[in-house]
């Protein structure tokens, strides 16, 4: 697996996660209390046995450039490496990343050293858990230029994916980006029979999703990308590699979800709380990696807790009830605090006794949650400043709100914005 390089395509302004996003960019955005969405596909990499990785970004890469500077240190003599890549100008062009293509194009140079034969290219904002030594078995074995990692699911969830059509032997012969009427699902149809005899239960599921897990000869990359201006990966560069490679699909079937909306990032968040989670964050084969904090232990002060995740350094007061829901680290949650099916993604340092006294001096609610607050169905993001019997949910079901006061309604869940202060007595109008 030495010869292997990874690059991971951190994204664009990640506008469909606004406000996680207002800050930081989509890898950077915290998830289950304690990780950020980049330290899943690294932590496959590194359980696979890949050490040398590139994170490509150019939208507020301040918080992720700090983070895998702070996570990701290997010793002299291994050769790994992460890295960020941003975008930059240079002596071959001075634009953005046009597309995840046009990304990997503008740094070419960083795959073409010596000892590198294969590229994997990942995304950023994935949750999932792959051993991708065995996907690279699969493409020597079968000869390909370039595996495709793919995902049965249901004619009726097509319409939001990129579907590869396979022979018998697996190698894709056709790929639709999206098919939104019955006669393109069925263009690309798999026989669910076809992928039972792989051993991958299809239980009626006829189509095969690209999961944006693609590996590559390095020389079939480089000349798809040399002698073309094609900016993306699913819409213009697999269906002309299809027709002039051998592209060869990897079938998967365990626990995937593209974490690409506000909606999609809660409910995957939530589901980690339960106690029988569809992605089990405990692996002892496989655990997931982060940046090291020394932080005391949580305390907790005649809380009741059911179904929950609570990360380090907290402090939760006495008669507060927090369900279905996730703490991140450095929390500090008042008395008589009702927290149901809801994020909060803790602070990023502790406040002093004085700073505390400093902000109630001023008026002002120090960081966290104060008495008597109730949140639910909600995500607060980091450095949040909560008062007293504060009303923290989405109680009309609006689907939709603008950024005011501090807050905002995306995918009809209610985000209070990071370092947002709501006072004393606040509820959404």
């Amino acid at each position: 697996m030495r010869n292997i390089i990874t690059l991971v395509l951190g994204g664009g302004k990640g506008t469909r996660l606004y406000p996680l996003t207002k800050l930081r960019s989509k890898p950077a955005v915290p998830l289950a209390g304690k990780y950020r969405l980049i330290d899943i596909p690294i932590s496959n990499c590194l359980n696979s046995g890949l050490n040398r990785i590139y994170v490509l970004t150019q939208f507020n890469s301040v918080s992720l450039n700090r983070h895998i500077n702070q996570a990701y240190k290997f010793d002299l003599f291994g050769g790994g490496f992460v890295e960020i890549l941003a975008a930059q100008q240079t002596n071959e062009g001075e634009n953005w990343y046009q597309g995840t293509a046009d990304a990997v194009r503008q740094n070419l140079r960083s795959i073409q050293g010596r000892g590198i034969d294969y590229v994997l290219i990942l995304s950023g904002d994935q949750l999932y858990r792959m051993d991708f030594e065995r996907m690279f078995q699969i493409h020597v074995e079968s000869k390909a230029h370039v595996t495709i990692a793919a995902l049965p699911v249901d004619a009726a969830k097509a319409s939001a994916f990129g579907i590869v059509r396979l022979d018998d032997s697996g190698r894709v012969v056709g790929f639709l980006e999206k098919p939104k009427t019955a006669q393109e699902v069925a263009l690309v149809r798999t026989d669910p029979a076809w992928i039972d005899a792989r051993g991958i239960p299809s239980q009626g599921r006829d189509c095969l999703a690209s999961m944006g897990i693609y590996l590559f000869n390095r020389d079939t990359l480089i000349e798809l990308l040399d002698k073309t201006k094609y900016q993306d990966f699913g819409k213009e560069i697999f269906p002309a590699a299809i027709r002039s490679r051998h592209v060869q699909a990897y079938l998967y079937d365990g626990y995937w979800e593209d974490i690409g909306t506000i909606r999609a990032f809660y409910e995957a968040n939530i589901q980690l709380t339960q106690p029988d989670p569809p992605f089990q964050l405990i692996s002892p084969d496989s655990p997931m990696y982060s940046r090291l904090r020394f932080l005391p232990q949580s305390q907790f002060q005649g809380a009741q807790i059911k179904n929950a995740i609570i990360a380090d350094g907290c402090r939760i007061g006495e008669g507060t009830m927090i369900e279905n829901s996730i703490i991140g680290v450095r929390s500090r949650i008042g008395r008589n605090v009702t927290i149901r099916n809801s994020i909060l993604m803790g602070a990023d340092f502790f406040q002093t006794s004085g700073e505390v006294a400093a902000d109630r001096d001023a008026g002002r609610p120090p960081i966290g949650i104060g008495d008597w607050s109730r949140i639910e169905g909600a995500i607060v993001d980091k450095n949040c400043r909560i008062g007293s019997h504060v009303q923290v949910c989405n109680a009309a079901g609006v689907e939709q709100s603008a950024e005011t006061d501090g807050t905002m309604i995306a995918d009809g869940v209610l985000v209070v914005v990071k370092d947002a202060s709501l006072p004393d007595g606040w509820k959404k109008s």
